[in-house]
C-alpha cells in the first residue's frame, strides 16, 4: 500500500541525508520526496511517499522517530488528508494534435504554459491518480519530457503537524 509520510525536521545541513540514508540502509524505497522550509526558518517539512505493508511502514516510522533531526512526523494516509502533485509535461503538438492536447488539458483542468509551433507544455496539479490518468490518456509517442514534484500533503480539518 502507498503511504504519504510527512516529517517536521530541523532545517540543518545533513538532516535530509540522514532521513534518506535511513531508508536506503534498510532497503526501503522512497517513491517521491518533497522538502522545503516551513514558516519557522529553523524547521523543514519533508513529505515522502513509499510503499509497503503496515508492518514495514510501522518500522519506517519507528526508525524516523529515533532520528535526532526529526521533530515530529505523521503518516497522512492514516486519516483524511489532501494530496497534491505538480507536473509539467512537454508534448508534441502539430496539426490536429494541437486541438486534442488543448481539449485534454481542459478536461484535466491543466494549463498550457508554453507554446511553440511543434510543442505544448502543460502544467497539471492534482493527486497521484489524476496525474497518472493524464499521462495514460496521452499518446505515449507524443510525450517529449515529463517533470513531477512528488506528493505534497496536509491533514484535513483540525489535524496539524507543528510544534
Amino acid at each position: 500500500m502507498r503511504h504519504i509520510i510527512s516529517v517536521l525536521m530541523e532545517n540543518e545541513p545533513g538532516a535530509l541525508s540522514r532521513v534518506v540514508g535511513l531508508f536506503s540502509a534498510r532497503g526501503y524505497n522512497i517513491e517521491t520526496l518533497t522538502v522545503a522550509p516551513t514558516e519557522d526558518a529553523t524547521l523543514s517539512r519533508l513529505t515522502l511517499t513509499t510503499a509497503g505493508s503496515d508492518a514495514v511502514i510501522e518500522q519506517v516510522t519507528k526508525h524516523l522517530n529515533r532520528l535526532i533531526d526529526v521533530v515530529k512526523m505523521v503518516d497522512l494516509t492514516d486519516g483524511p488528508h489532501i494530496e497534491r502533485e505538480l507536473m509539467l509535461i512537454k508534448v508534441r503538438a502539430v496539426g490536429k494534435e494541437r486541438e486534442e492536447i488543448k481539449r485534454m488539458a481542459d478536461i484535466f483542468r491543466g494549463h498550457i504554459v508554453d507554446v511553440t509551433d511543434k510543442t505544448y507544455t502543460v502544467e497539471l496539479t492534482g493527486d497521484h491518480v489524476k496525474i497518472q490518468a493524464f499521462i495514460e490518456a496521452l499518446d505515449p509517442t507524443a510525450i517529449l519530457e515529463t517533470v513531477r514534484t512528488g506528493a505534497c500533503g496536509i491533514g484535513r480539518g483540525e489535524r496539524v503537524l507543528r510544534l
